[in-house]
């Protein structure tokens, strides 16, 4: 699958996207900077996947940082993070909290098909959503390799393989159990309702990206939502996802 380039029409369209949307993400990115970190759709508990065990004292780059809750869970586990994102609006929504928590680290304009940084500049690289979705796998991989230090690991959580497959194109529509779409060749996501455009791969595709720019695969969760009512999110009924993953995590090593 070849690359698509840096300056591809998707980013300006994805930038306009989120800007536009960022005032509705106001609210949910304060609760997040003020509770313990929970993961995805499901607020699945840090305790549980443990995806930053070992933070402490790491250079660590969120990649499509949003509103930044992420990088402000590093920071508070002791490590020296950078937030990175496309949309000036979630970035000046992130800024915004960093002066209302007290808490501060810097906050970069970019895109992780470009990220402005020297090679071997970080210890982990972590993306919730934001690139994990948002951009071309077969150009983001390939920079976060570059940027991670031998030995540096790469955590990033999305939507899952199966949940791309099944979600219908109407906004608010629940996936159901119909597969409605091919897994062969999947890569570029345009729903007809929306601008923005989402990028998924299968799981053999990730498994030889991830392998060709150097990392070894250390694990893939598929994230079950916990029990509770019976609510829908993002398009994802509370039963289906505790039947199917709605959301998985990679979590690759760079070899030395």
């Amino acid at each position: 699958m070849a690359p698509e380039a840096p300056g591809a029409d998707y980013l300006g369209r994805n930038r306009s996207h989120w800007d536009a949307y960022a005032p509705g993400w106001v609210d949910s990115g304060r609760r997040e900077w003020g509770s313990e970190p929970s993961w995805g759709e499901w607020g699945v508990p840090e305790s549980e996947l443990g995806l930053l065990v070992d933070a402490g004292g790491a250079d660590a780059l969120e990649v499509g940082c949003g509103t930044g809750y992420v990088s402000a869970w590093l920071a508070r586990a002791g490590a020296a993070p950078i937030g990175l994102d496309n949309s000036w609006q979630q970035l000046a929504t992130a800024s915004a909290l960093q002066e209302e928590f007290d808490l501060h680290f810097p906050l970069i304009h970019g895109v992780g098909e470009a990220l402005p940084f020297a090679d071997a500049s970080f210890d982990f690289v972590v993306s919730e959503y934001g690139s994990a979705i948002w951009s071309d796998p077969y150009v983001w991989i390939p920079e976060a390799a570059r940027v991670l230090r031998p030995g540096g690991r790469l955590t990033f959580l999305g939507n899952s393989v199966l949940f791309a497959l099944a979600a219908p194109e109407v906004d608010g529509i629940p996936a159901g159990p119909q597969l409605l779409r091919k897994q062969f060749g999947m890569h570029r996501f345009e729903w007809p309702d929306d601008q923005s455009v989402e990028f998924h791969i299968s799981h053999g595709d990730m498994i030889r990206l991830l392998r060709a720019n150097g990392f070894e695969v250390v694990d893939l969760l598929e994230i079950q939502a916990p029990d509770g009512p019976a609510d829908i999110r993002f398009n994802v009924a509370r039963d289906w996802a505790r039947s199917w993953p709605a959301e998985e995590v990679w979590l690759a090593r760079k070899l030395s």
